[in-house]
């Protein structure tokens, strides 16, 4: 095809019409945008992962329990976590009270005669039915004697003494024989009847208006089925207490909010640092071979053994364990990523981006780490339950955490002790709420790693 000559009306009007066209400006977006859709990969997750009824549930079970650890303190009726609670008569720790829906110790029916300890200015009256302290072998006489319960004179004041295993009366062979003449081996309390109205050697409460007192202000009769508590009060110890007098209700949650929060900073470093890491190792191949040597070095030191050399030299508290935990605990993300990485560097959407020109960034956040979200995401899940089993582990010890600072680890290294006692409930509590986080974690981590993967996806 000849050209027209430069004076020709054609090539002047072909000039015109390419004056109106002008180079388009690159873009990194505009150089990868094929095509639209209405795919949404997140959206996609989302609803595959709410299709495992069980992760949602859970799911569900973990927020609130979140929620709660926080909202707890701000309730009524609750008590302060590290409130020491002392008796307001005696000032002795309320130690190992049982847990209950109710701090009522006995329902005293109608009639029942009580020893009162005036309280002026209060609705409440402190009252027993002790009428008297024997010291051990006081002589007394025997009146009736039961399997449980005898009848005996003190100086002329007749009253009720346990026959159990505590006070080791001296008995006649025959029940029957009495009057007789006893005395018991260690110091004893007289009840006015068959009944023990104190808790732990305490007086109980009960309101004013549920007695008659006396004319000589130090008795009193109930004048129906009266509440005798062990506060004058009416909070509760759902979880009951501990051996130093502490709500263990409140501990267990005050504990719970620390060793979680402890997890999530510490997942959040790991995460974090390990990502960034574990990315410049994989894809950047000049600082290979040097980031491998310093992975060499730090993983052939065991974790232990630098999580128990930093709770020691340093002091203890949350930042410490924090600390100890983080040093170490990013290189096995740090080493995951850069294998992930390394399998997925040089694949063909990857070398399409690098010879359009997409910049190293663009090609880590849009090419490789959306292809690693479901198992970061997954290992992220297990971090915080691994770093809360390293705070009990390492308050185990005795390198954790001050008693003062309540957490799981406290709580259970407390209460192991006092697994095969009466008081097994001190470890019960905590030991169910450390299982519940550790099981929701390690199930809604799987069940959103297999949603987060698009084969999955419909």
């Amino acid at each position: 095809m000849a050209i027209p000559p430069r004076e020709s009306g054609l090539h002047q009007a072909i000039e015109n019409q390419t004056a109106d066209f002008a180079f388009a400006a690159y873009s990194q977006k505009a150089a990868e945008l094929t095509a639209s859709s209405d795919y949404s990969y997140w959206g996609s997750t989302v609803k595959v992962f709410f299709k495992n009824k069980l992760a949602a549930s859970l799911l569900v079970v973990l927020i609130l329990l979140v929620l709660f650890t926080f909202i707890q303190p701000v309730l009524p009726m609750q008590y302060r976590a590290t409130l020491i609670i002392n008796h307001p008569i005696t000032g002795m720790q309320l130690s190992n009270v049982p847990p209950g829906t109710s701090n009522v110790m006995y329902e005293a029916p109608v009639g029942t005669e009580l020893i009162v300890t005036p309280w002026e200015n209060s609705q409440w009256a402190a009252v027993s039915n002790v009428t008297d302290t024997i010291r051990a072998r006081q002589e007394f006489t025997l009146l009736e004697c039961g399997d449980a319960w005898c009848r005996i004179n003190y100086k002329g004041q007749e009253g009720f003494v346990k026959n159990d295993f505590t006070t080791k009366l001296r008995l006649p062979e025959n029940l029957s024989n009495v009057p007789f003449e006893s005395r018991s081996n260690f110091q004893i309390q007289l009840y006015s009847s068959k009944e023990n109205y104190t808790y732990q050697g305490h007086e109980l409460f009960v309101r004013k208006s549920d007695i008659d007192l006396h004319e000589d202000g130090l008795s009193a009769t109930t004048k129906g089925t009266a509440q005798l508590r062990i506060l004058p009060d009416v909070r509760p110890f759902l979880f009951g207490t501990n051996n130093t007098g502490q709500d263990l209700w409140s501990m267990v949650w005050s504990g719970t909010r620390t060793s979680l929060f402890i997890g999530f900073i510490v997942a959040l470093i790991e995460a974090v640092v390990g990502i960034t890491v574990g990315v410049i190792w994989g894809y950047v191949r000049r600082v290979d071979k040097l980031l491998t040597e310093i992975y060499n070095v730090i993983n052939n030191i065991p974790n232990t053994v630098v999580l128990i050399l930093f709770a020691y030299i340093m002091r203890p508290g949350i930042s410490t364990l924090i600390f100890a935990m983080s040093i170490t605990g990013w290189v096995s993300m740090a080493r995951f990523v850069r294998n992930q990485i390394v399998i997925i560097r040089d694949r063909d959407y990857n070398l399409a981006s690098r010879c359009l020109g997409t910049g190293t960034f663009r090609i880590i956040t849009r090419n490789l780490l959306p292809y690693l979200v479901s198992v970061i995401m997954l290992r992220m899940a297990l971090a915080i339950p691994s770093a809360i089993g390293s705070e009990v582990f390492i308050t185990y010890i005795g390198l954790g955490l001050p008693l003062s600072i309540p957490s799981l680890g406290n709580l259970i290294t407390l209460g192991r002790k006092l697994v095969s006692t009466p008081q097994a409930y001190q470890l019960i509590f905590p030991t169910i709420v450390l299982s519940v986080v550790t099981i929701s974690f390690y199930i809604i981590g799987n069940s959103f790693a297999d949603a987060a993967d698009p084969r999955n996806h419909v």
